[in-house]
């Protein structure tokens, strides 16, 4: 007896001892953890090569590096890690050579390293890779002038402009930037090289049209048919790309491919809406690819549809099934198509029959994507709240879920966190919310919490159980917050007409959904702190704060991210036009009082609390304007408030130093409203 009281003893201060040496998460764990990126399965099943990102703060880069794996998940080692990013990872297909690319060309090597070859040497640089089934061709994409037929004509015209000594641009026509970027005479083109000879063809010469297109694609977006003699690929003809959502799959013949002629292809969509990701089926009777309907609409229900290659007929497999696709992945037989989609708080893998219709859910919980299938196993990347993403396999039927890759593990046992719970609340005309709550390191019932009320961008997106690497809900819990993360309308994951009641209602339902589940968190939630209470969103969820300053005063601060400010502005602002076209319903001019009903700006009189204003200089999505006028009508209305300017970043904090900064300056203004 005194032995076992003896072991027990030494059990619990080892217990103890281990909780002691555990710490919060902090903005350097964040970026110090691996992240892996696209992977590849070997055509025998038996290796894995994958992207490993790493990031430096001394530095303020990063670095990508490919890796193998067995597919058992043994004898994980480093194959390629240079100075020079070396990505993209694809195997040939007889397994014994590994593409990938390196400063900006498609090179291979043996699977040891060794031997590299440079397979094609662009002026214009390659990127991604697709190879033929008998290994002698390989699809990839190029930004060229489109009237170019030679890499000297492409070099020519920039250096032409480089010699100008003016400095301007010319546009007579939309879009003319895109999200960071300017938009230049060049368009990304399709290209196919020949492994053997190098030479490589245009296969959308004279095209002004994009491929993969510029905009609402997939990572997928074209591949050879399995005996290599059609290409299916995906662009949008339409006129004007700033107001269309109209992506298209065409095909090629590719006997008909001759260098330095225009290609003909045939179009097999048939949507006003958004088609993207074109899989044939290894039997070739198949061209799988994911369907939108309605002609304008970003977030319309993504369904299965099949083109039979032999009839020439469209069915949409998932017509009667609301869901909307993710990735999609064939299974050997051609019999079923497996894929990931959005399900409450996770990204879930189901399997559906083609011919039947028939559809099974095989893993519900975390966060999945990039499935590949490949004899009897699903291979595929998993994450959480707790973890980033690593490689995990399982069975084709759901059982066997194993994790292949453990790329943080000491890092990760070094961090005192709790998993993600969930509650429901009552919206807007009874509509059940559901919330994220994450309680802070080291959490005890018996004490009071402040907290932090996130609101998600897009708005058509969701929190979910995931390890975001920007608006990371552990590591605003980490500072000793309540985080509550609620899915409110427009939020993807609960049905496509739940995701489609925010349109033309942006301050409406969405907003009782959101207070609901806010009055709800504080009133029942003993261990929330009413005297500190704090809100904070980006993007569409920037749009709500600022929507919130002007309907009530319940929180100590806020804090908005690049959000919407002045409907009427933004719609001169923005690039992608078809978004406030279907959220507003029309143009400023069509729908003048739509557009004043939903602008934050139009109640700048109610305007009270605290407001930190964030803004990225490079973001051509929600501009900078929106920002300035924001932080002008906060600072007129002597309100407290900060402006926090990043003039290099976009949409996001991208860089490890900045990211840092933003971190401190969100904690430290909520620390300066506490009570």
């Amino acid at each position: 007896m005194k032995k076992f009281i003896i072991v027990i003893l030494i059990l619990l201060f080892n217990m103890n001892l281990n909780a002691q040496n555990k710490r919060p998460l902090t903005v350097d764990d964040m970026w110090g953890m691996k992240r892996l990126l696209e992977f590849d399965v070997s055509p025998d099943g038996k290796l894995i090569a994958f992207t490993m990102q790493h990031f430096s703060m001394e530095t303020n880069k990063g670095n990508k590096d490919i890796w193998l794996i067995n597919a058992d998940g043994t004898n994980q080692r480093v194959l390629l890690n240079s100075e020079a990013n070396e990505s993209t990872p694809k195997f040939s297909p007889d397994g014994s050579k590994l593409s990938f690319i390196k400063e900006s060309q498609i090179w291979q090597c043996d699977l040891n390293g060794n031997n590299e070859e440079q397979l094609t040497d662009m002026y214009t640089g390659a990127s991604q890779i697709v190879w033929s089934n008998d290994g002698k061709k390989i699809l990839f994409a190029s930004e060229v002038y489109p009237d170019c037929q030679t890499q000297d004509c492409n070099k020519m015209k920039d250096e032409a402009k480089a010699n100008d000594k003016a400095d301007y641009k010319v546009y007579t026509e939309l879009m003319f930037r895109h999200w960071d970027s300017w938009r230049t005479e060049k368009r990304s083109h399709l290209f196919m090289l020949d492994v053997a000879s190098k030479e490589f063809f245009d296969l959308t010469l004279n095209s002004r049209a994009d491929v993969p297109p510029l905009a609402l694609g997939s990572a997928n977006d074209f591949s050879f048919s399995p005996d290599g003699s059609e290409i299916a690929f995906v662009m949008n003809l339409d006129k004007v790309i700033a107001t269309s959502t109209n992506n298209d799959v065409f095909i090629i013949n590719v006997n008909d491919i001759q260098k330095g002629k225009e290609t003909p292809y045939k179009k097999i969509s048939l949507s006003g809406g958004n088609d993207s990701q074109p899989v044939y089926s290894p039997d070739g009777k198949y061209i799988a690819f994911n369907s939108m309907e309605r002609a304008g609409f970003e977030a319309d229900k993504q369904r299965l549809a099949l083109y039979n290659r032999i009839t020439g007929e469209l069915k949409y497999v998932t017509e009667n099934i609301d869901i909307s696709l993710g990735g999609i992945s064939w299974d050997i037989d051609s019999k079923y198509i497996y894929y990931d989609a959005a399900n409450e708080i996770f990204n879930s893998i189901y399997k559906i029959n083609v011919e039947s219709g028939e559809n099974t859910i095989i893993l519900k919980e975390r966060v999945n994507a990039g499935i590949t299938a490949a004899g009897n196993k699903l291979y595929f990347r998993q994450q959480q709240s707790r973890l980033p993403y690593e490689l995990f396999s399982m069975n084709t039927d759901g059982s066997g879920l194993k994790q292949l890759t453990f790329l943080n593990n000491e890092l990760l046992s070094q961090i005192e966190w709790y998993d993600t719970e969930t509650f429901w609340t009552e919206g807007a005309e009874g509509a059940k919310v559901q919330s994220i709550l994450v309680k802070p390191p080291f959490f005890d019932e018996s004490k009071k919490y402040p907290l932090i009320f996130l609101i998600h961008g897009g708005p058509q997106g969701h929190w979910n159980d995931d390890f975001h690497y920007r608006w990371n809900l552990q590591m605003f819990a980490a500072k000793g917050y309540v985080v509550v993360a609620t899915n409110p309308r427009g939020s993807s994951g609960y049905g496509q007409k739940f995701l489609d009641e925010i349109s033309q209602d942006w301050g409406g339902k969405v907003y009782i959904d959101l207070m609901n589940a806010f009055d709800y968190s504080v009133a029942n939630f003993k261990f929330i702190d009413d005297k500190n209470l704090f809100a904070a969103g980006a993007s569409y969820g920037g749009y709500m704060i600022d929507w919130i300053e002007g309907h009530n005063t319940k929180f100590n601060a806020l804090v908005s991210h690049d959000g919407t400010y002045d409907m009427r502005s933004m719609f001169g602002e923005t690039e992608e036009l078809w978004f406030p076209l279907w959220e507003m319903g029309g143009t400023p001019w069509e729908k003048p009082e739509e557009y004043k009903k939903w602008s934050p700006s139009t109640y700048v009189e109610n305007f009270k609390t605290p407001m930190l204003v964030i803004q990225g200089g490079k973001d051509f999505r929600v501009t900078e304007g929106q920002s300035f006028q924001l932080f002008t009508d906060l600072q007129m209305k002597n309100v407290p408030s900060k402006f926090l300017y990043f003039p290099n970043e976009n949409h996001w904090v991208l860089s490890p130093a900045n990211a840092k900064i933003w971190w401190s300056t969100v904690f430290d203004w909520f620390e300066q409203f506490k009570r």
